[in-house]
């Protein structure tokens, strides 16, 4: 039956605008017989060149891919191409020391080697039953850490380029995992152990959407991919946002309506993290309070906060150079802050133009955005911008970066088909340069000397910055240089408990008594609970005879620190010097 004209004018009015599945509903027609309509206006060339972009840019309804094994075999070249491109991006990074984080919650930490750590927290259970494993596995050697880090970094980029393959193509899978695999910005969460939850966490959730893509081909992976998103949220509360990531999912294929019983069982799961993850925000204000001085107090703006924080990880992103453990530097001039506004509306423009004209762009840049919410929170429980916070989030942009030079292939490939390799090379040549900055960036990994030089460089006004370089100054036997920089640490944050403990500790090697006494007092009326302080003033007060004053002090430090053995040999030795005097 030929085409009314008001059908006509609808399809030339909406044809590139609407989905042609949209339009087929609306006028009620065979999709066969527009598409024979469009080729009779366009011709062949224009015809096949529109439905190839439409195809490129649709994330397709029905999802099918191939059994595990042909897919293995399929791509194993892929698989080992990616693998390679890791070894060499990290492995200058396995034999670095604990740094950071790292040396009290493993290397000082007498508990990491037993199961009893690994039951004491239910939330954090798989991260310590990895720690137990690494720890039996390399005795207690950073390396052993350092290794599952790396692998489970290997497994998301496997689990994206699977993900990509099905959903997009083969190249941009190829590009996209390429891209995740070397970049330096997410050396935090690879090569630093401490980081290790959000690699872990992020693993679990590309699993978890893996078998929900697939699930509608096989029903029993719906379960799977629950269980998957258990696992992530038990490896940190930060996954809580994969049932919006899922909920983008399908709006992008436009099966919201069809698909909300499917994804219900992710919110309910999400319900109780939620709650326990508000219900946690007092305490988390608290630790940072008296563990890092900060002043938690208040909220931050959001309309300042949040563009503040995407354009920084789009520039740290797109250019890589002050990548940094603690991105301090966040005060800026109105002229730096309406260009990060403009970098900000940029972005919510091409959500909202993918949202009407690409889908899959759409889908992306949502799943960028929508992994940082639980650190865009206006509670001051999190930085504003630290690199691990984005190791999932960076999917969407490194997507995004994929299919444009997939389109740039693409459009080569229409003039000649030599034109696509210029693509080729110059994508090449950014592996290459993100490679390369990895492989640095680890260096600054290697001990705690070089991580606080190389974050001193960066971000220069942070107190426990300074801090950590008067302890850098004081390993090397600079004491005079390490009390400038506790000096400029209490300038910034004059409550630095421990940064006057430190000045004290400096003042002690330079044989100033009195002065590390002082400091020791002062760091104790911020925080009472510093024992290594009263330890000190024991010492002090031994030396110079003050017997009475020292048994005093260390009995405090022992009151603080029970299990300490040394600490009560030091008691006992002083109680026997008291004795005797009397």
């Amino acid at each position: 039956m030929p085409l009314t004209s008001s059908q006509k004018h609808y399809i030339k009015k909406n044809i590139g605008k609407l989905p042609i599945e949209k339009i087929t509903v609306d006028l009620g027609l065979p999709e066969k017989e527009i598409r024979k309509y469009l080729k009779k206006q366009w011709g062949t060339e224009k015809y096949e060149k529109f439905f190839r972009k439409e195809a490129s840019q649709k994330i397709p309804e029905k999802i099918n891919s191939p059994g595990f094994k042909k897919f293995f075999a399929d791509n194993i070249n892929i698989f080992a191409f990616l693998f390679i491109l890791i070894l060499i991006c990290y492995s200058n990074s396995i034999g670095n020391q604990f740094v950071s984080d790292d040396v009290a919650t493993i290397k000082n930490n007498p508990e990491v080697g037993k199961l009893s750590l690994v039951f004491s927290n239910l939330l954090n259970s798989i991260q310590m039953s990895l720690y137990y494993v690494a720890f039996h596995l390399g005795g207690g050697s950073p390396w052993a850490f350092r290794i599952i880090n790396i692998s489970l970094h290997f497994g998301s980029t496997i689990l994206l380029f699977s993900i990509l393959n099905i959903l997009a193509n083969k190249r941009i899978a190829v590009f996209g995992a390429a891209i995740f695999a070397v970049h330096p910005i997410l050396v935090e969460s690879v090569a630093w152990i401490a980081g290790m939850p959000y690699a872990l966490y992020s693993f679990f959730l590309l699993l978890s959407f893996l078998f929900y893509i697939n699930s509608k081909e096989r029903k029993s992976l719906k379960y799977l991919s629950l269980l998957s998103f258990f696992l992530a949220v038990m490896s940190s509360a930060k996954a809580i946002i994969f049932p919006g990531i899922i909920f983008a999912f399908e709006m992008s294929r436009s099966n919201l309506r069809k698909n909300w019983l499917k994804i219900a069982p992710f919110f309910f799961i999400d319900l109780f993290f939620v709650m326990f993850s508000v219900s946690e925000i007092g305490k988390r204000v608290s630790e940072i309070s008296a563990v890092s001085y900060q002043d938690s107090s208040g909220m931050y703006n959001p309309l300042v906060q949040v563009p503040t924080a995407i354009a920084n990880y789009f520039k740290l992103i797109f250019w890589p150079q002050k990548l940094s453990l603690y991105q301090t530097e966040m005060n800026f001039s109105p002229a730096q802050f309406t260009l990060m506004a403009i970098v900000f509306l940029i972005f919510l423009g091409l959500v909202f133009y993918g949202w009407k004209k690409n889908k899959r762009l759409f889908f992306w840049l949502s799943f960028f955005f929508i992994s940082l919410l639980p650190v865009l929170t206006p509670f001051k429980i999190a930085w504003i911008v630290a690199e691990r916070y984005v190791y999932l989030g960076s999917i969407g942009i490194f997507v995004v970066v994929a299919m444009f030079f997939d389109w740039a292939a693409r459009k080569l490939e229409e003039e000649d088909e030599k034109y696509k390799m210029a693509v080729y090379f110059t994508f090449a040549i950014i592996i290459a340069a993100l490679s390369t900055r990895t492989i640095v960036r680890n260096i600054d990994w290697k001990n705690e000397d070089n991580l606080w030089i190389a974050t001193a460089k960066v971000a220069s006004s942070g107190p426990n910055i300074h801090n950590n370089m008067g302890d850098v100054y004081a390993r090397n036997g600079d004491f005079e240089k390490a009390a400038e920089e506790f000096k400029k640490s209490i300038e910034i944050n004059p409550n630095y408990g421990d940064a006057y403990h430190n000045l004290a500790n400096t003042y002690n090697s330079l044989g100033k008594a009195d002065l590390a006494i002082e400091n020791y007092q002062k760091a104790l009326s911020i925080n009472p609970n510093i024992w290594q302080s009263h330890q000190n003033l024991a010492g002090i007060y031994f030396n110079q005879g003050n017997y009475q004053k020292a048994y005093e002090s260390m009995k405090k430090a022992i009151e603080i620190n029970p299990t300490d053995e040394n600490l009560k040999k030091n008691l006992a030795i002083i109680e026997e010097r008291v004795n005797s005097v009397k």
